[in-house]
C-alpha cells in the first residue's frame, strides 16, 4: 500500500490485510481507504501478496473507493524514481502522476475511439542526417534516444509539430503507444490540431492542467484503460499512462513551464529520461535550440544529436544579422548605438514592402539584473561568476548575489568601471515610436496579457514579448530583435541560454533565405549567445555553455542542491549534507520574504549521496517534529 501521507519519514509501503469481501476489488493500482496512525487515508494497492514480512498483525483495509487501476506497475516505478532524484517522497509525486478521482466520468461508459491512421512520408525529418534511421528503429520496436536541433526556419524543416507527428507515426506503426509533450497551451493548440488533420479525430486525447477535473480525468482512463495509444499533453502528461508506451517526445526542454512549482519540483525533462530509461521506450528532445542539460547527455553519449550540416543551414534558413556590427556601419549611422538604430527602420521597410515583420522586444518584470554603465558588460560575483542582481540599501540600490550572497565592492574586469546600470525596456513604447515611424502600418501588439495567434499575410509591424509571437500566414519577411543585451543581461546563470532560444524561436517564424528571409539583431557583436545566433548553431553554443558551467562548478556538470525556510532548519540541513559529502556551501541569503537560502555543491559523482542526505535531513526533521520549513530543490530551475 502507499497510503497518502507526505512525510518523509514514513516515505514507504505498508503492509495492509485484504478482507475477503474486498478481495475481488482490491487490485494492484486501484485507489482504497485504510486507517492510519488512527486516521481515514487514502492510498494505492501497489501489489497483492498472498504473505507479509511483517511480525505485527496487518490492519484491514477499510474500503476499496474504485476498483479502477489507475497507478499502473510501470508509473509506480517511475514515481519512486522521480522521488528519490528530488529527494521527495512517493505521496508527492504520484499526485502529479495520477489526477484526482471524478466518480461520475470513471463510471461513465467510454466512447469508442477510431484507430490512428500514421501518415507514411516525412518531410521533416527526412532533412536531418541518421533522421531516416531514428524512423526505422521506432518502427522495428526499439528504443533510440536522440535529440533534434531544428532548423529555424518557416520551411518543413523547421516544423516542429510535422517532426512530432512523424515520429509518432512510425512508433505507432510499430504497435506501440506515445506520448508528445509541449510546454504550454498554446503549442498543444497547434499540435492537436495537427494530429486531428494526420491520425484522425479522437484518435488521441489531450492531458493538460488547463482541462476541468472531468475533461482532464476522462483523458487520463482512455489512456490507463488502452482505449488510446497516442497522448498529447503539456507538463501533465509526463506521467501519462500510455499502454506499451514506444516513445515520449518532448518539445523545447529549456522552457520554464516544464519544472513544477509544486514539490518536489520535478523537470519534465528529467522525468522523460528517467521514463525511458525504466521502460525501454524511446525519447526524442527537440527544439530550435538546446539546452546545456541535453547537451551533457549528448556528451555522454546518452543521446544521438540530429542536426543539418552547416551548409544546408544557411541554405534553408532566413540571414541572420547584427545591426551596425562593422566599423563602417559605426562611421555611417551616428544612431547605431541607439536602441533603434537607422538599419532597423531600413530592414522594417524593406520587410513590408514583401509582408509583415516581427518586433520582438523583451517583456518589462524580467529579474532586476546589472550591467557596466561605460562598456554594457554583464556584471557578475566575483566569487561564484553568477551575474549580479541590484537590491535596495537606504536610498541607493547596491549589487549582491542572489546565490552565494556576496555583496562585492564592483569594478568591471573589461573597463575598470565602477558604476552600474540597469536597462529597463517596453513593448508599449516601442510600438508607439515605430507606428510614429511607419504611420501608414497596422501594428499589432501581442504579450502574455493578451496573446494573438497568428497574422495574415499582408504587411503589419507585428510587436510581440518573447513566448507571445503570432504566426505568419507564409512566414514573416523580416524579424527584428531588439534589445538582445537586455535578455543577455538578465542575473540568471540561463541567462545566454534562455535569450538564444527565444531569438531561435523568433527566427523560426520567418521565412527562409529563398524568399529572402532576414532577421535584424541589435545587440553586442562580440556576444557569444549573438554569434552563436548569426552562425544559427545552437549545438554549437550549448557545448561552450557547459564547458563554462563545468569551469564554474554549475549543473549539470555539477549536483546542486538548495535548503530555503527558517535559518536554524537551513543550517542543519547544511551541517548534514557537509557530514556526508564534500559538498561545497554557496550562501547563506536573506529572501524577501524573511526565509535563508543556503545550497551545497557536489561533484556529479556525489551527487546521489547528496540528495541522500537532504532527503534524511527532511525525514529527521518530520520524525521529531522540528519546528520552522525546509524547502528542498534540487538542481533548481532557476539560478
Amino acid at each position: 500500500m502507499a497510503v497518502d501521507v507526505p512525510l518523509p519519514h514514513l516515505d514507504r509501503f505498508f503492509d495492509y490485510a485484504i478482507p475477503d469481501e474486498l478481495a475481488d476489488q482490491a487490485v494492484p493500482g486501484c485507489r482504497v481507504r485504510v486507517r492510519f496512525a488512527g486516521r481515514q487515508r487514502d492510498g494505492f494497492v501497489i501489489d497483492v501478496l498472498t504473505s507479509s514480512d511483517s511480525e505485527r498483525e496487518l490492519a484491514p483495509l477499510l474500503k476499496v473507493v474504485s476498483p479502477e487501476p489507475v497507478l499502473r506497475p510501470e508509473i509506480v516505478g517511475v514515481v519512486r524514481a522521480v522521488a528519490d532524484h528530488y529527494a521527495g517522497t512517493f505521496t508527492d509525486v504520484v499526485r502529479l502522476a495520477v489526477p484526482p478521482r471524478h466518480g461520475i466520468t470513471e463510471q461513465a461508459t467510454a466512447p469508442e475511439r477510431p484507430t490512428p491512421h500514421p501518415v507514411n512520408d516525412a518531410p521533416t525529418l527526412n532533412h536531418y542526417p541518421h533522421g531516416t534511421a531514428l524512423l526505422g528503429a521506432l518502427r522495428d520496436g526499439r528504443a533510440p534516444r536522440a535529440t533534434l536541433a531544428l532548423a529555424p526556419v518557416t520551411e518543413p524543416a523547421g516544423d516542429w509539430a510535422q517532426a512530432m507527428i512523424e515520429a509518432a507515426a512510425a512508433t505507432l506503426k510499430g504497435g506501440r503507444g506515445v506520448s508528445l509533450l509541449v510546454p504550454d497551451a498554446a503549442d498543444l493548440a497547434r499540435l492537436e490540431a495537427r494530429c486531428e488533420a494526420a491520425f484522425g479525430r479522437g484518435s488521441f486525447v489531450t492531458l493538460s492542467a488547463d482541462l476541468g477535473p472531468a475533461a482532464r480525468y476522462r483523458a487520463f482512463l482512455a489512456a490507463a484503460r488502452g482505449s488510446v495509444r497516442l497522448v498529447l499533453g503539456t507538463r501533465a502528461a509526463a506521467f501519462a499512462p500510455v499502454a506499451d508506451l514506444g516513445l515520449i517526445a518532448l518539445y523545447d526542454d529549456g522552457d520554464d513551464s516544464w519544472a513544477d512549482p509544486r514539490a518536489p519540483y520535478p523537470h519534465a525533462r528529467v522525468v522523460a529520461a528517467l521514463r525511458s530509461a525504466r521502460q525501454s521506450c524511446g525519447l526524442l528532445y527537440l527544439g530550435y535550440a538546446r539546452t546545456a542539460e541535453v547537451q551533457s547527455l549528448v556528451e555522454h553519449d546518452w543521446l544521438v544529436p540530429l542536426q543539418v550540416p552547416p551548409a544546408v543551414r544557411r541554405e534553408l534558413c532566413p540571414v541572420v544579422r547584427v545591426a551596425a556590427a562593422t566599423d563602417w556601419a559605426l562611421e555611417r549611422d551616428p544612431a547605431a548605438h541607439s536602441r533603434l538604430p537607422h538599419e532597423v527602420f531600413t530592414a522594417i521597410r524593406a520587410g513590408l514592402a514583401a509582408g509583415p515583420v516581427l518586433v520582438q522586444v523583451p517583456r518589462a518584470g524580467y529579474l532586476a539584473s546589472l550591467a557596466c554603465a561605460r562598456c554594457r558588460a554583464l556584471a557578475r560575483c566575483p566569487a561564484c561568476a553568477h551575474p549580479l542582481a541590484g537590491e535596495r540599501q537606504a536610498s541607493r540600490a547596491a549589487a549582491v548575489c542572489r546565490v552565494c550572497g556576496v555583496r562585492p565592492d564592483w569594478h568591471c574586469p573589461d573597463c575598470g568601471g565602477t558604476e552600474l546600470r540597469a536597462p529597463r525596456v517596453g513593448v508599449q513604447r516601442t510600438a508607439e515610436e515605430l507606428g510614429r515611424a511607419f504611420p501608414q502600418t497596422q501594428v499589432v501588439q501581442s504579450s502574455g496579457e493578451h496573446r494573438v495567434a497568428e497574422v495574415g499575410a499582408e504587411p503589419a509591424l507585428v510587436l510581440a514579448t518573447p513566448g507571445a509571437e503570432p504566426t505568419a500566414e507564409g512566414g514573416y519577411a523580416t524579424a527584428v530583435l531588439l534589445d538582445a543585451d537586455l535578455l543577455l543581461a538578465r542575473a540568471d546563470l540561463r541567462a545566454a541560454e534562455e535569450a538564444l532560444r527565444r531569438w531561435l524561436a523568433a527566427v523560426s517564424l520567418v521565412r527562409g533565405a529563398s524568399d529572402d528571409g532576414t532577421v535584424v539583431v541589435v545587440g553586442d557583436p562580440a556576444a557569444r549567445a549573438v554569434q552563436a545566433l548569426v552562425r544559427l548553431d545552437a549545438p554549437g553554443f550549448a557545448a561552450r555553455e557547459l564547458a563554462d558551467r563545468a569551469a564554474a562548478g554549475f549543473p549539470p556538470v555539477t549536483k546542486l542542491v538548495s535548503f530555503e525556510g527558517a535559518a536554524d532548519a537551513v543550517a542543519e540541513a547544511v551541517r548534514f549534507g557537509q557530514a556526508e559529502t564534500s559538498a561545497v556551501l554557496l550562501g547563506p541569503v536573506l529572501l524577501a520574504d524573511g526565509d535563508h537560502r543556503s545550497m551545497l555543491r557536489t561533484p556529479a559523482h556525489e551527487g546521489v549521496a547528496l540528495v541522500a542526505a537532504a532527503k534524511a535531513v527532511q525525514a529527521r526533521r518530520t520524525a521529531h517534529k522540528d519546528d520552522g520549513s525546509l524547502r528542498v530543490r534540487v538542481d533548481p530551475a532557476v539560478l
